[in-house]
Protein backbone atom coordinates (compact mmCIF):
# COMPACT_ATOMS: atom_id res chain seq x y z
CA UNK A 1 0.00 0.00 0.00
CA UNK A 2 3.51 2.42 0.14
CA UNK A 3 2.88 3.14 -3.16
CA UNK A 4 -1.04 4.48 -2.65
CA UNK A 5 -1.72 8.38 -2.31
CA UNK A 6 -2.27 8.85 1.94
CA UNK A 7 -5.76 10.17 0.86
CA UNK A 8 -7.03 6.86 -0.80
CA UNK A 9 -6.52 5.03 2.78
CA UNK A 10 -8.88 6.76 4.59
CA UNK A 11 -11.76 5.18 1.72
CA UNK A 12 -13.89 1.95 2.33
CA UNK A 13 -11.33 -1.39 2.31
CA UNK A 14 -13.34 -2.18 -1.03
CA UNK A 15 -12.12 1.45 -2.50
CA UNK A 16 -8.61 0.49 -1.31
CA UNK A 17 -8.79 -2.93 -3.22
CA UNK A 18 -9.04 -1.39 -6.19
CA UNK A 19 -6.03 -0.84 -8.24
CA UNK A 20 -6.00 3.02 -9.03
CA UNK A 21 -2.74 4.50 -10.42
CA UNK A 22 -1.75 7.32 -10.54
CA UNK A 23 -2.27 7.56 -14.38
CA UNK A 24 -5.94 6.76 -13.79
CA UNK A 25 -7.22 9.85 -12.32
CA UNK A 26 -10.38 9.63 -14.42
CA UNK A 27 -11.34 6.49 -13.66
CA UNK A 28 -10.77 6.41 -9.94
CA UNK A 29 -12.35 9.78 -9.48
CA UNK A 30 -15.37 7.94 -11.47
CA UNK A 31 -15.41 5.36 -9.16
CA UNK A 32 -14.82 7.06 -6.05
CA UNK A 33 -18.45 9.65 -7.53
CA UNK A 34 -20.31 6.23 -8.23
CA UNK A 35 -19.65 4.84 -4.56
CA UNK A 36 -20.62 8.17 -2.53
CA UNK A 37 -23.91 8.99 -4.77
CA UNK A 38 -25.31 5.03 -4.47
CA UNK A 39 -23.30 2.39 -2.24
CA UNK A 40 -22.84 4.84 0.72
CA UNK A 41 -26.56 5.97 0.85
CA UNK A 42 -27.74 2.25 0.64
CA UNK A 43 -25.03 1.25 3.16
CA UNK A 44 -26.39 3.78 5.72
CA UNK A 45 -29.74 2.70 5.04
CA UNK A 46 -29.20 -0.66 5.51
CA UNK A 47 -27.52 0.21 9.20
CA UNK A 48 -30.65 2.16 10.06
CA UNK A 49 -32.72 -0.65 12.16
CA UNK A 50 -36.54 -0.61 11.42
CA UNK A 51 -39.47 -1.67 13.94
CA UNK A 52 -41.92 -3.75 12.87
CA UNK A 53 -45.13 -4.28 14.80
CA UNK A 54 -48.80 -5.62 14.32
CA UNK A 55 -51.75 -7.20 15.68
CA UNK A 56 -54.62 -9.61 14.86
CA UNK A 57 -58.03 -9.55 15.72
CA UNK A 58 -60.01 -12.37 14.80
CA UNK A 59 -63.45 -13.79 15.62
CA UNK A 60 -65.24 -16.90 14.55
CA UNK A 61 -68.99 -17.86 15.30
CA UNK A 62 -70.54 -21.13 15.64
CA UNK A 63 -74.46 -20.55 14.47
CA UNK A 64 -77.24 -22.61 16.65
CA UNK A 65 -80.54 -22.04 15.30
CA UNK A 66 -82.95 -21.18 18.17
CA UNK A 67 -86.19 -19.47 16.20
CA UNK A 68 -87.78 -18.93 20.01
CA UNK A 69 -85.32 -15.72 20.77
CA UNK A 70 -85.11 -14.96 16.48
CA UNK A 71 -82.19 -16.58 15.74
CA UNK A 72 -82.78 -17.99 12.77
CA UNK A 73 -84.25 -17.70 8.94
CA UNK A 74 -80.46 -16.31 7.85
CA UNK A 75 -77.74 -17.97 5.71
CA UNK A 76 -76.02 -18.44 9.11
CA UNK A 77 -78.20 -20.47 10.82
CA UNK A 78 -80.29 -22.21 7.84
CA UNK A 79 -77.27 -24.03 5.99
CA UNK A 80 -74.12 -22.33 6.40
CA UNK A 81 -73.70 -22.39 10.54
CA UNK A 82 -70.49 -21.11 10.60
CA UNK A 83 -68.50 -17.05 10.35
CA UNK A 84 -65.54 -15.28 11.00
CA UNK A 85 -64.00 -11.84 10.64
CA UNK A 86 -60.13 -11.23 10.63
CA UNK A 87 -58.05 -8.20 10.57
CA UNK A 88 -53.86 -8.80 10.38
CA UNK A 89 -52.42 -5.57 10.71
CA UNK A 90 -48.50 -4.80 9.71
CA UNK A 91 -46.93 -1.50 10.59
CA UNK A 92 -42.84 -1.04 9.83
CA UNK A 93 -41.55 2.54 10.78
CA UNK A 94 -37.81 3.15 10.18
CA UNK A 95 -35.46 6.00 11.63
CA UNK A 96 -38.59 7.91 12.66
CA UNK A 97 -39.71 9.63 9.52
CA UNK A 98 -40.72 6.69 7.69
CA UNK A 99 -43.39 4.51 7.79
CA UNK A 100 -45.44 1.62 5.83
CA UNK A 101 -48.54 -0.48 7.28
CA UNK A 102 -50.69 -3.51 5.39
CA UNK A 103 -53.88 -4.58 6.73
CA UNK A 104 -55.44 -8.08 5.54
CA UNK A 105 -59.38 -8.37 5.91
CA UNK A 106 -60.67 -11.62 5.86
CA UNK A 107 -64.91 -12.43 6.12
CA UNK A 108 -66.29 -15.69 5.61
CA UNK A 109 -70.05 -15.89 5.89
CA UNK A 110 -70.24 -12.66 8.05
CA UNK A 111 -73.22 -11.13 9.00
CA UNK A 112 -70.78 -8.10 10.50
CA UNK A 113 -72.00 -5.70 7.49
CA UNK A 114 -75.70 -6.73 6.91
CA UNK A 115 -77.13 -8.46 10.09
CA UNK A 116 -79.54 -10.55 8.14
CA UNK A 117 -76.80 -11.06 5.16
CA UNK A 118 -73.99 -13.42 4.68
CA UNK A 119 -71.02 -11.54 3.47
CA UNK A 120 -67.84 -13.43 2.07
CA UNK A 121 -64.70 -11.76 0.74
CA UNK A 122 -60.68 -11.37 1.62
CA UNK A 123 -57.82 -8.96 0.50
CA UNK A 124 -55.73 -6.08 1.41
CA UNK A 125 -58.18 -3.86 3.71
CA UNK A 126 -55.92 -1.33 3.99
CA UNK A 127 -52.25 0.07 3.09
CA UNK A 128 -50.40 3.18 3.53
CA UNK A 129 -47.16 4.85 3.21
CA UNK A 130 -45.96 7.60 5.39
CA UNK A 131 -42.57 10.08 4.90
CA UNK A 132 -41.77 13.16 6.44
CA UNK A 133 -39.49 15.33 4.52
CA UNK A 134 -38.09 18.07 7.06
CA UNK A 135 -41.64 20.54 7.72
CA UNK A 136 -43.92 18.28 5.38
CA UNK A 137 -45.23 15.03 6.40
CA UNK A 138 -46.79 13.08 3.70
CA UNK A 139 -48.94 10.01 3.58
CA UNK A 140 -50.32 8.17 0.54
CA UNK A 141 -53.01 5.09 0.75
CA UNK A 142 -55.80 4.67 3.42
CA UNK A 143 -55.73 7.35 5.66
CA UNK A 144 -57.73 8.35 9.07
CA UNK A 145 -57.75 11.75 10.18
CA UNK A 146 -60.54 14.59 11.21
CA UNK A 147 -61.07 18.15 11.42
CA UNK A 148 -61.79 19.26 15.00
CA UNK A 149 -64.34 17.24 16.51
CA UNK A 150 -65.04 15.96 13.02
CA UNK A 151 -68.25 17.66 12.57
CA UNK A 152 -67.51 18.12 8.99
CA UNK A 153 -64.78 15.23 8.34
CA UNK A 154 -63.61 12.40 10.09
CA UNK A 155 -62.47 9.33 8.36
CA UNK A 156 -62.32 6.42 11.41
CA UNK A 157 -62.64 2.75 11.84
CA UNK A 158 -64.83 1.39 14.21
CA UNK A 159 -65.06 -2.21 13.86
CA UNK A 160 -67.94 -3.50 16.08
CA UNK A 161 -70.49 -1.27 14.12
CA UNK A 162 -68.67 -2.30 10.60
CA UNK A 163 -67.34 1.06 10.30
CA UNK A 164 -64.16 1.84 7.93
CA UNK A 165 -64.46 4.39 6.59
CA UNK A 166 -60.89 5.57 5.45
CA UNK A 167 -60.10 8.09 3.10
CA UNK A 168 -58.02 6.29 -0.08
CA UNK A 169 -56.15 8.87 -1.44
CA UNK A 170 -53.05 11.54 -0.43
CA UNK A 171 -52.37 13.36 2.69
CA UNK A 172 -49.94 16.76 3.17
CA UNK A 173 -49.20 18.18 6.49
CA UNK A 174 -46.62 21.14 6.49
CA UNK A 175 -45.18 22.69 9.97
CA UNK A 176 -45.63 26.49 9.26
CA UNK A 177 -44.43 27.09 12.49
CA UNK A 178 -43.62 25.75 16.10
CA UNK A 179 -47.40 25.79 17.22
CA UNK A 180 -49.29 25.94 13.33
CA UNK A 181 -49.67 23.44 11.50
CA UNK A 182 -51.45 23.14 7.70
CA UNK A 183 -52.92 19.47 6.27
CA UNK A 184 -54.51 19.06 2.81
CA UNK A 185 -55.73 15.75 2.01
CA UNK A 186 -57.76 14.45 -0.95
CA UNK A 187 -59.16 11.26 -2.40
CA UNK A 188 -62.24 8.53 -2.37
CA UNK A 189 -64.00 7.30 0.79
CA UNK A 190 -62.90 3.51 1.03
CA UNK A 191 -65.58 0.65 0.41
CA UNK A 192 -64.85 -2.49 1.48
CA UNK A 193 -62.17 -3.84 -1.34
CA UNK A 194 -63.45 -0.74 -2.90
CA UNK A 195 -63.67 3.08 -3.08
CA UNK A 196 -66.91 4.89 -3.91
CA UNK A 197 -66.61 6.92 -6.89
CA UNK A 198 -67.97 10.66 -5.68
CA UNK A 199 -64.40 12.55 -4.60
CA UNK A 200 -63.38 14.23 -1.38
CA UNK A 201 -61.08 17.46 -0.76
CA UNK A 202 -60.49 18.81 2.97
CA UNK A 203 -58.16 20.86 4.50
CA UNK A 204 -57.67 22.12 8.05
CA UNK A 205 -55.14 24.80 9.65
CA UNK A 206 -54.96 24.59 13.60
CA UNK A 207 -52.21 26.67 16.15
CA UNK A 208 -51.45 26.77 19.43
CA UNK A 209 -51.21 30.09 21.71
CA UNK A 210 -50.65 30.01 25.09
CA UNK A 211 -49.86 33.14 27.35
CA UNK A 212 -46.33 34.37 29.50
CA UNK A 213 -47.94 32.80 32.10
CA UNK A 214 -49.03 29.64 30.51
CA UNK A 215 -52.27 29.93 32.74
CA UNK A 216 -54.08 30.50 29.48
CA UNK A 217 -53.92 28.59 26.14
CA UNK A 218 -55.52 28.92 22.95
CA UNK A 219 -55.90 25.69 20.17
CA UNK A 220 -57.76 27.13 17.55
CA UNK A 221 -58.19 25.79 13.75
CA UNK A 222 -60.40 25.95 10.75
CA UNK A 223 -61.51 23.21 8.16
CA UNK A 224 -63.18 23.05 4.99
CA UNK A 225 -64.46 19.93 3.09
CA UNK A 226 -65.83 19.91 -0.33
CA UNK A 227 -67.42 16.60 -2.25
CA UNK A 228 -68.68 16.00 -5.60
CA UNK A 229 -71.07 13.09 -6.21
CA UNK A 230 -70.17 10.49 -9.26
CA UNK A 231 -72.23 10.72 -12.46
CA UNK A 232 -73.95 7.72 -11.86
CA UNK A 233 -75.24 8.40 -8.81
CA UNK A 234 -76.41 11.53 -9.48
CA UNK A 235 -78.31 9.87 -12.56
CA UNK A 236 -80.10 7.39 -10.16
CA UNK A 237 -81.04 10.59 -7.82
CA UNK A 238 -82.38 12.38 -10.58
CA UNK A 239 -84.59 9.21 -11.99
CA UNK A 240 -85.76 8.74 -8.30
CA UNK A 241 -86.95 12.65 -8.46
CA UNK A 242 -88.71 11.79 -11.29
CA UNK A 243 -91.30 9.71 -10.01
CA UNK A 244 -91.99 12.49 -7.05
CA UNK A 245 -95.14 15.27 -7.53
CA UNK A 246 -93.91 18.43 -9.31
CA UNK A 247 -93.44 20.23 -5.84
CA UNK A 248 -91.06 18.04 -4.14
CA UNK A 249 -88.85 17.70 -7.23
CA UNK A 250 -85.66 19.69 -6.86
CA UNK A 251 -82.33 19.92 -9.50
CA UNK A 252 -79.41 17.75 -7.15
CA UNK A 253 -76.24 19.29 -6.50
CA UNK A 254 -73.25 17.68 -7.61
CA UNK A 255 -71.11 19.44 -5.40
CA UNK A 256 -71.29 20.32 -1.57
CA UNK A 257 -68.95 22.63 1.05
CA UNK A 258 -68.72 22.43 4.09
CA UNK A 259 -66.47 24.70 6.74
CA UNK A 260 -66.01 24.77 10.56
CA UNK A 261 -64.25 26.94 13.14
CA UNK A 262 -63.34 25.01 16.34
CA UNK A 263 -61.13 26.04 19.55
CA UNK A 264 -59.92 25.19 22.92
CA UNK A 265 -59.83 27.55 25.76
CA UNK A 266 -57.99 26.26 28.67
CA UNK A 267 -57.70 28.74 32.07
CA UNK A 268 -56.74 27.28 34.95
CA UNK A 269 -59.20 24.03 36.05
CA UNK A 270 -61.40 24.80 32.67
CA UNK A 271 -61.27 23.82 29.69
CA UNK A 272 -63.56 25.32 27.34
CA UNK A 273 -64.06 23.63 23.58
CA UNK A 274 -66.98 25.04 21.01
CA UNK A 275 -67.12 24.55 17.54
CA UNK A 276 -69.76 25.95 14.34
CA UNK A 277 -70.36 24.38 11.20
CA UNK A 278 -71.98 25.14 7.81
CA UNK A 279 -72.74 23.07 5.22
CA UNK A 280 -73.83 24.22 1.67
CA UNK A 281 -77.16 22.42 -0.34
CA UNK A 282 -77.28 18.98 -0.19
CA UNK A 283 -79.10 15.84 -0.70
CA UNK A 284 -80.35 13.71 2.17
CA UNK A 285 -82.95 11.09 2.70
CA UNK A 286 -85.66 11.64 5.52
CA UNK A 287 -86.88 8.31 6.21
CA UNK A 288 -90.54 9.32 8.05
CA UNK A 289 -91.35 12.15 5.50
CA UNK A 290 -94.68 11.40 3.24
CA UNK A 291 -94.25 11.90 -0.18
CA UNK A 292 -96.99 11.73 -3.08
CA UNK A 293 -95.79 10.15 -5.99
CA UNK A 294 -96.30 11.68 -9.91
CA UNK A 295 -99.12 8.54 -10.03
CA UNK A 296 -100.88 9.88 -6.92
CA UNK A 297 -99.48 6.94 -4.41
CA UNK A 298 -98.47 8.42 -0.81
CA UNK A 299 -95.48 6.87 0.43
CA UNK A 300 -93.06 6.99 3.59
CA UNK A 301 -89.23 8.32 2.76
CA UNK A 302 -88.20 11.27 0.23
CA UNK A 303 -84.84 13.00 -0.55
CA UNK A 304 -84.71 16.40 -0.21
CA UNK A 305 -82.14 19.43 -0.30
CA UNK A 306 -81.23 21.64 2.49
CA UNK A 307 -78.23 23.48 3.68
CA UNK A 308 -77.48 22.81 7.53
CA UNK A 309 -75.56 24.26 10.71
CA UNK A 310 -74.52 22.31 13.59
CA UNK A 311 -72.97 24.00 16.83
CA UNK A 312 -70.90 22.59 19.87
CA UNK A 313 -69.89 23.08 23.06
CA UNK A 314 -68.26 21.57 25.74
CA UNK A 315 -66.95 22.90 29.16
CA UNK A 316 -65.32 21.32 31.88
CA UNK A 317 -64.26 22.10 35.73
CA UNK A 318 -61.80 19.66 37.46
CA UNK A 319 -60.53 21.14 40.69
CA UNK A 320 -60.14 19.45 44.14
CA UNK A 321 -62.89 16.87 45.16
CA UNK A 322 -64.91 18.42 42.32
CA UNK A 323 -65.66 18.00 38.40
CA UNK A 324 -68.73 19.10 36.14
CA UNK A 325 -68.87 18.63 32.28
CA UNK A 326 -71.82 20.35 30.49
CA UNK A 327 -72.17 19.88 26.75
CA UNK A 328 -74.82 20.88 24.22
CA UNK A 329 -75.54 20.81 20.42
CA UNK A 330 -77.94 21.83 18.03
CA UNK A 331 -77.76 20.42 14.78
CA UNK A 332 -80.17 21.04 11.50
CA UNK A 333 -79.66 19.11 8.14
CA UNK A 334 -76.30 17.71 8.42
CA UNK A 335 -76.14 14.34 7.27
CA UNK A 336 -72.86 14.59 5.01
CA UNK A 337 -71.98 11.44 2.72
CA UNK A 338 -69.92 10.05 0.21
CA UNK A 339 -73.12 10.00 -1.87
CA UNK A 340 -76.87 10.41 -1.12
CA UNK A 341 -78.13 6.96 -1.71
CA UNK A 342 -76.50 5.31 1.06
CA UNK A 343 -77.91 5.23 4.63
CA UNK A 344 -77.51 4.02 8.11
CA UNK A 345 -73.43 3.61 8.73
CA UNK A 346 -72.35 3.46 5.14
CA UNK A 347 -70.99 6.19 3.33
CA UNK A 348 -70.13 8.91 6.16
CA UNK A 349 -68.21 11.83 5.43
CA UNK A 350 -68.67 13.30 8.92
CA UNK A 351 -68.93 12.60 12.52
CA UNK A 352 -71.50 14.18 15.24
CA UNK A 353 -70.59 13.82 19.28
CA UNK A 354 -72.47 12.23 21.11
CA UNK A 355 -74.66 13.47 23.93
CA UNK A 356 -75.36 10.64 25.89
CA UNK A 357 -73.55 8.51 28.85
CA UNK A 358 -71.28 5.57 27.79
CA UNK A 359 -72.93 3.25 30.00
CA UNK A 360 -71.09 -0.24 30.27
CA UNK A 361 -73.86 -2.61 31.94
CA UNK A 362 -75.53 -4.64 29.70
CA UNK A 363 -79.27 -3.55 30.79
CA UNK A 364 -77.68 0.18 31.29
CA UNK A 365 -76.60 0.10 28.07
CA UNK A 366 -79.52 -1.93 26.14
CA UNK A 367 -81.15 1.30 24.75
CA UNK A 368 -78.99 3.62 23.26
CA UNK A 369 -79.41 6.66 21.36
CA UNK A 370 -78.28 7.13 17.62
CA UNK A 371 -77.19 10.52 16.64
CA UNK A 372 -79.52 12.33 14.35
CA UNK A 373 -77.82 13.71 11.45
CA UNK A 374 -81.16 15.63 10.19
CA UNK A 375 -82.48 17.24 13.42
CA UNK A 376 -81.73 17.51 16.94
CA UNK A 377 -81.49 19.50 20.29
CA UNK A 378 -79.14 17.83 22.36
CA UNK A 379 -77.31 18.50 25.91
CA UNK A 380 -75.90 16.55 29.01
CA UNK A 381 -74.29 17.46 32.32
CA UNK A 382 -71.87 15.00 34.40
CA UNK A 383 -71.19 15.86 38.02
CA UNK A 384 -68.17 14.08 39.98
CA UNK A 385 -67.98 14.43 43.28
CA UNK A 386 -64.94 12.67 45.33
CA UNK A 387 -65.96 12.77 49.38
CA UNK A 388 -62.53 10.87 50.29
CA UNK A 389 -60.18 8.23 48.60
CA UNK A 390 -63.06 5.84 49.41
CA UNK A 391 -66.32 7.00 48.98
CA UNK A 392 -67.25 8.84 45.21
CA UNK A 393 -70.24 9.97 43.29
CA UNK A 394 -71.15 10.95 39.90
CA UNK A 395 -74.46 12.42 38.76
CA UNK A 396 -75.70 12.36 34.77
CA UNK A 397 -78.18 13.70 32.73
CA UNK A 398 -78.57 13.96 29.10
CA UNK A 399 -81.94 15.02 27.10
CA UNK A 400 -82.21 14.67 23.27
CA UNK A 401 -85.31 16.40 20.96
CA UNK A 402 -86.11 16.71 17.76
CA UNK A 403 -86.05 20.70 16.20
CA UNK A 404 -89.75 20.33 17.13
CA UNK A 405 -89.50 19.05 20.49
CA UNK A 406 -90.21 15.93 20.20
CA UNK A 407 -88.61 13.83 22.98
CA UNK A 408 -86.26 11.57 21.62
CA UNK A 409 -84.10 10.02 24.63
CA UNK A 410 -83.76 11.35 28.38
CA UNK A 411 -81.65 9.50 30.72
CA UNK A 412 -80.48 10.07 34.49
CA UNK A 413 -78.09 8.30 36.69
CA UNK A 414 -76.79 8.70 40.29
CA UNK A 415 -73.85 6.59 40.94
CA UNK A 416 -71.45 5.56 44.23
CA UNK A 417 -68.48 4.28 44.29
CA UNK A 418 -67.20 3.31 47.65
CA UNK A 419 -63.19 1.40 47.80
CA UNK A 420 -61.99 -0.78 51.15
CA UNK A 421 -58.53 -0.46 51.43
CA UNK A 422 -57.53 -2.58 48.31
CA UNK A 423 -59.78 -5.37 49.69
CA UNK A 424 -62.87 -4.80 48.11
CA UNK A 425 -65.00 -1.92 46.05
CA UNK A 426 -68.36 -1.50 45.87
CA UNK A 427 -70.37 0.67 42.67
CA UNK A 428 -74.06 0.84 42.86
CA UNK A 429 -76.44 3.49 41.21
CA UNK A 430 -79.50 3.56 39.24
CA UNK A 431 -80.83 4.59 35.84
CA UNK A 432 -83.51 5.91 34.51
CA UNK A 433 -84.20 6.08 30.68
CA UNK A 434 -86.40 7.52 28.46
CA UNK A 435 -86.30 6.14 24.75
CA UNK A 436 -87.95 6.99 21.33
CA UNK A 437 -88.25 3.12 19.58
CA UNK A 438 -90.18 4.37 17.02
CA UNK A 439 -87.23 6.88 15.40
CA UNK A 440 -83.61 4.95 17.20
CA UNK A 441 -84.60 1.64 14.98
CA UNK A 442 -87.69 2.80 12.93
CA UNK A 443 -90.40 0.47 14.47
CA UNK A 444 -93.20 2.54 13.78
CA UNK A 445 -96.28 2.71 16.15
CA UNK A 446 -94.24 2.17 19.30
CA UNK A 447 -94.76 3.42 22.34
CA UNK A 448 -91.92 5.17 24.19
CA UNK A 449 -89.55 3.06 26.22
CA UNK A 450 -89.52 4.22 29.95
CA UNK A 451 -86.95 2.03 32.08
CA UNK A 452 -85.65 2.17 35.77
CA UNK A 453 -82.67 0.30 36.38
CA UNK A 454 -80.96 0.03 39.71
CA UNK A 455 -77.46 -1.85 39.15
CA UNK A 456 -74.40 -2.99 41.13
CA UNK A 457 -70.85 -4.34 40.83
CA UNK A 458 -68.97 -5.96 43.42
CA UNK A 459 -65.52 -6.74 43.60
CA UNK A 460 -63.26 -8.22 45.99
CA UNK A 461 -59.87 -9.51 46.19
CA UNK A 462 -58.98 -12.76 47.76
CA UNK A 463 -55.13 -12.56 46.84
CA UNK A 464 -52.58 -10.84 44.62
CA UNK A 465 -53.53 -12.69 42.13
CA UNK A 466 -56.96 -13.95 42.70
CA UNK A 467 -60.42 -11.87 42.49
CA UNK A 468 -64.17 -12.36 42.46
CA UNK A 469 -66.61 -9.98 41.08
CA UNK A 470 -70.78 -9.86 41.41
CA UNK A 471 -72.85 -7.76 39.01
CA UNK A 472 -76.49 -7.71 39.33
CA UNK A 473 -78.85 -5.41 37.63
CA UNK A 474 -82.82 -4.96 37.02
CA UNK A 475 -84.57 -3.15 34.55
CA UNK A 476 -88.32 -2.14 34.97
CA UNK A 477 -90.32 -1.88 32.09
CA UNK A 478 -93.55 -2.05 30.29
CA UNK A 479 -92.38 -1.36 27.07
CA UNK A 480 -90.30 -3.47 24.11
CA UNK A 481 -89.46 -7.26 25.47
CA UNK A 482 -90.51 -6.17 29.26
CA UNK A 483 -88.34 -6.72 32.10
CA UNK A 484 -85.10 -7.82 32.58
CA UNK A 485 -82.67 -9.45 35.51
CA UNK A 486 -79.42 -9.61 34.70
CA UNK A 487 -76.57 -11.54 37.05
CA UNK A 488 -72.84 -12.09 36.44
CA UNK A 489 -70.04 -13.78 38.10
CA UNK A 490 -66.76 -13.35 37.47
CA UNK A 491 -63.66 -15.20 38.91
CA UNK A 492 -60.15 -14.27 37.59
CA UNK A 493 -56.80 -15.71 38.26
CA UNK A 494 -53.97 -13.20 37.16
CA UNK A 495 -52.10 -13.05 35.38
CA UNK A 496 -53.74 -16.02 32.81
CA UNK A 497 -57.74 -17.08 33.32
CA UNK A 498 -60.61 -15.71 33.58
CA UNK A 499 -64.20 -17.25 33.98
CA UNK A 500 -67.61 -15.64 33.68
CA UNK A 501 -71.13 -16.86 34.05
CA UNK A 502 -74.21 -14.74 33.28
CA UNK A 503 -78.00 -15.09 32.76
CA UNK A 504 -80.53 -12.39 30.82
CA UNK A 505 -84.00 -13.08 32.00
CA UNK A 506 -86.77 -11.51 30.30
CA UNK A 507 -89.42 -11.64 33.80
CA UNK A 508 -92.09 -10.22 32.75
CA UNK A 509 -92.28 -11.15 28.53
CA UNK A 510 -94.41 -8.67 26.07
CA UNK A 511 -92.82 -10.52 22.77
CA UNK A 512 -92.57 -14.08 23.57
CA UNK A 513 -95.73 -16.40 24.51
CA UNK A 514 -96.39 -19.95 24.54
CA UNK A 515 -98.64 -22.08 22.08
CA UNK A 516 -101.75 -20.76 24.39
CA UNK A 517 -100.66 -17.73 24.22
CA UNK A 518 -99.28 -17.22 27.87
CA UNK A 519 -96.60 -15.25 28.22
CA UNK A 520 -92.89 -17.26 27.91
CA UNK A 521 -89.83 -15.77 30.47
CA UNK A 522 -86.27 -16.89 28.36
CA UNK A 523 -83.17 -17.36 29.41
CA UNK A 524 -80.57 -15.71 27.94
CA UNK A 525 -77.19 -17.50 29.26
CA UNK A 526 -73.62 -16.61 28.33
CA UNK A 527 -70.34 -18.35 29.79
CA UNK A 528 -66.92 -17.04 28.94
CA UNK A 529 -63.78 -18.43 28.65
CA UNK A 530 -60.36 -16.39 28.93
CA UNK A 531 -57.16 -17.17 28.76
CA UNK A 532 -54.15 -14.17 28.33
CA UNK A 533 -50.48 -15.07 27.79
CA UNK A 534 -47.98 -11.95 27.39
CA UNK A 535 -49.92 -10.29 24.09
CA UNK A 536 -51.65 -12.82 23.21
CA UNK A 537 -55.62 -13.69 24.47
CA UNK A 538 -57.76 -16.48 23.40
CA UNK A 539 -61.66 -16.69 24.80
CA UNK A 540 -64.37 -19.27 23.67
CA UNK A 541 -68.01 -18.40 24.83
CA UNK A 542 -71.35 -19.93 24.35
CA UNK A 543 -73.88 -17.02 24.24
CA UNK A 544 -77.45 -16.40 23.65
CA UNK A 545 -78.35 -12.66 22.97
CA UNK A 546 -81.38 -11.02 22.60
CA UNK A 547 -81.67 -8.56 19.93
CA UNK A 548 -80.74 -4.66 20.52
CA UNK A 549 -78.82 -1.78 19.33
CA UNK A 550 -74.97 -1.62 19.49
CA UNK A 551 -73.54 2.21 19.66
CA UNK A 552 -70.31 3.54 19.84
CA UNK A 553 -69.85 7.57 20.04
CA UNK A 554 -73.72 7.84 19.24
CA UNK A 555 -73.31 5.84 16.10
CA UNK A 556 -75.62 2.89 16.11
CA UNK A 557 -76.37 -0.22 13.98
CA UNK A 558 -78.86 -2.98 15.07
CA UNK A 559 -77.55 -6.05 16.31
CA UNK A 560 -79.66 -9.63 15.66
CA UNK A 561 -80.41 -12.27 17.91
CA UNK A 562 -77.54 -14.64 18.60
CA UNK A 563 -77.69 -18.38 19.41
CA UNK A 564 -74.62 -19.90 19.05
CA UNK A 565 -70.24 -20.25 20.07
CA UNK A 566 -68.03 -17.46 19.63
CA UNK A 567 -64.30 -17.72 19.52
CA UNK A 568 -61.89 -14.90 19.56
CA UNK A 569 -58.23 -14.31 19.30
CA UNK A 570 -56.30 -11.13 19.70
CA UNK A 571 -52.19 -10.43 19.86
CA UNK A 572 -50.13 -7.83 19.32
CA UNK A 573 -46.43 -7.41 18.82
Amino acid sequence: MGNWPFYFRFLPIKLQQIRCFYKRWLQCIAYMALYWAFLYPVQVVAQQRGMLSGNLEANGNFFIRDTLIGAGNTPQYDYQLYGADAWLNLVYACSGDFEAAVRFDLFQNSNLLNPTGSYTDQGIGRWYLRKQIGKLDLTGGYIYDQIGSGIVFRAYEERPLAIDNALYGLRLAYQLSPNWQIRAFTGRQKQQFDAYASSIRAMAIDGFWTSDSSSLTLVPGIGMVSRTIDDASVNLLTAELATYEEADRFVPHYNTYAVSLYNTLTAGPVVWYVEGAWKSADVMFDPFAPRITSNGDTLVGKYYSADGAVIYSSFSYAQGKLGLTIEGKYTEHFEFRTRPQESANRGLINYLPPMTRVNTYRLTARYNAATQFLGEYAWQADFRYAHSRKLQFNFNISNLTTLEQELLYRELVAEMTYKYKRQWQLIAGIQRQQYNQEVYEVKPGVPLVQTITPYFDFLYKLSRRKAIRVEGQYMATQQDYGSWAFALLEWTWAPHWAFTISDMYNVQPQKTFDAAGNPLPIHYPRIDVYYTQGPNRFSISYVKQVEGVVCSGGICRLEPAFSGVKVTVNSSF
